[in-house]
């Protein structure tokens, strides 16, 4: 009998919906173990996790039993129910619609997961709709302006 054999690097990227409520730094160690929780159960394995108060990034190695899309709404429906439970921001915290999912081989699993880790570092120089529409070129992904994330400066 067969066995099923991947290996699946994957980088997702979300945003915040609305410009009131941010994650805080008050709060977002406790949401990125809870988002972490979300991926385990799903069976995928979580390379590393970080983000800004308006998007995070969050790099998987993939269970492919389990389609990406899913995968995101999973994360988005619990942590949007989990922060809104905990009542840690004014009014109700959603993410924005939509995603961006960037697969990469194995050699580049060092530095992508650096990558992340360094987000805030790195944003400090440049802003996240940059950083968003490099990603996308980079991966020779076509898009429409009017289909991107509504960005926010904080």
């Amino acid at each position: 009998m067969s066995d099923t054999y991947t290996q699946l690097y994957i980088q997702l990227v979300f945003a915040v919906k609305g410009r009131r409520n941010f994650i805080n730094s008050q709060w977002e160690d406790e949401l990125y173990k809870y988002i972490t929780a979300v991926i385990q159960n799903d069976r995928h394995k979580l390379i590393a996790l970080n983000g800004m108060p308006d998007h995070i990034h969050i790099f998987v190695g993939l269970n492919p039993a389990i389609a990406i899309s899913d995968l995101v709404k999973d994360i988005k429906r619990a942590s949007n129910n989990w922060i809104n439970d905990k009542g840690f921001v004014n009014g109700k915290f959603a993410w924005q619609a939509g995603f961006g999912a960037f697969s990469y081989s194995r050699s580049s699993v060092d530095s992508v997961y650096k990558y992340i880790l360094n987000q805030k570092a790195h944003h400090s120089k440049r802003r996240f709709k940059e950083e968003y529409i490099d990603l996308l070129k980079s991966f020779d992904i076509p898009f429409k302006d009017e289909y991107l994330f509504e960005f926010y400066d904080y």
